[in-house]
């Protein structure tokens, strides 16, 4: 028999003076008893799910947590070109310094990995080969760096406003998206000052930045939670990307590196199947005639794809594992 409470009644309200009688004189009032009624416990639990009503801040399914994201599709293009568009609002060249960044760093890495170190001798167009791999690799580092922030630098908004959290990351990797369009035009332009013919293998770019866009995107999930938990990890990504800039293949040749080396098995298989040196190279050779099919890995767009499918999906399923916890303590 399920366990019952039982509830006492309201106390009586204190009745008129009767007729005939002063204010505030005494007189009785016959007793009287109202039965107590009892009221069966219920699971408040299986009441809720019954009416539909769910935990505040709680994880939904990730099914519905996908839906959730594309029904605010429109708030997370909106966040990202509000964002590009005040990047710059301060500067006097404005959105030019989309251009003018990597094109500062590409003279500064021509003057002392071409220059200097006399790079420029071992590889074929040097200077297109170094502009395309700046101009590619800051779109991942960038995207991974913004990615770092984006729950920790918008805590007031993660705490003001019930929206999936991911969106956060998500809109910040379309910035970098939005921002390499403009990059983009620049090299095209520079590509074709240095003696480079448009032709139909430039359109090779397209899926390989489509794969490096999912590989980013997946990458600053992870950091997005992990420096949402641990806010110093925000310190050491700059020293990561760093290393793994040199290690990608940016500013020098893989297969000229590798070429009659004797490495370690994993050494090697590590520099050729890096992710970051994947895309490079991929765009590399959709858009310069001297580099070739033969710089590039075995099986290279099944590598390129590999990476961004797991990355991509590994990235979204250990954030939503920590969507509740995003904004408090």
């Amino acid at each position: 028999m399920s366990p019952v409470s039982t509830i006492a009644p309201p106390p009586a309200a204190p009745r008129p003076p009767a007729p005939g009688t002063e204010a505030g004189a005494a007189y009785e009032v016959p007793a009287y008893e109202v039965p107590a009624y009892e009221v069966p416990e219920e699971d408040l639990r299986a009441l809720a799910l019954r009416h539909g009503l769910t935990v505040s801040g709680s994880r939904p399914q990730l099914p519905r947590y996908a839906r959730q994201l594309w029904e605010r599709r429109h708030f997370i293009t909106a966040f990202a070109t509000a964002r590009l568009t005040a990047q710059y609002s301060q500067a006097r060249l404005g959105q030019l310094w989309q251009v003018v960044t990597p094109l500062l760093n590409a003279a500064v890495y021509y003057l002392i990995f071409g220059v200097l170190m006399d790079t420029r001798k071992q590889v074929p167009d040097f200077a297109a080969f170094l502009v395309t791999g700046v101009f590619i690799w800051t779109f991942t580092s960038s995207t991974i760096t913004a990615g770092t922030r984006a729950v920790s630098g918008n805590l007031g908004l993660v705490r003001a406003l019930h929206f999936p959290r991911a969106s956060l990351p998500l809109a910040l990797a379309l910035q970098q998206l939005q921002q390499l369009a403009f990059s983009l035009a620049a090299l095209l332009a520079i590509l074709v000052g240095f003696g480079a013919r448009p032709g139909p293998a430039w359109l090779l770019a397209v899926p390989a930045l489509a794969l490096q866009t999912l590989f980013n995107a997946g990458v600053s999930l992870v950091l997005a939670r992990l420096a949402a938990r641990t806010p110093d990890v925000a310190q050491v990504v700059p020293f990561v990307l760093r290393t793994w800039m040199y290690a990608s293949g940016v500013m020098w040749s893989v297969q000229h590196v590798l070429a009659g080396r004797d490495l370690p098995g994993l050494v090697e298989l590590a520099l050729r199947y890096n992710p970051a040196a994947l895309y490079i190279d991929l765009v590399r050779f959709a858009l310069i005639d001297s580099f070739t099919a033969a710089q590039l890995p075995a099986h290279v767009w099944a590598a390129a794809a590999g990476w961004a499918l797991a990355a991509f999906a590994g990235g979204f399923i250990y954030f939503w594992q920590a969507e509740e916890t995003y904004g408090r303590g």
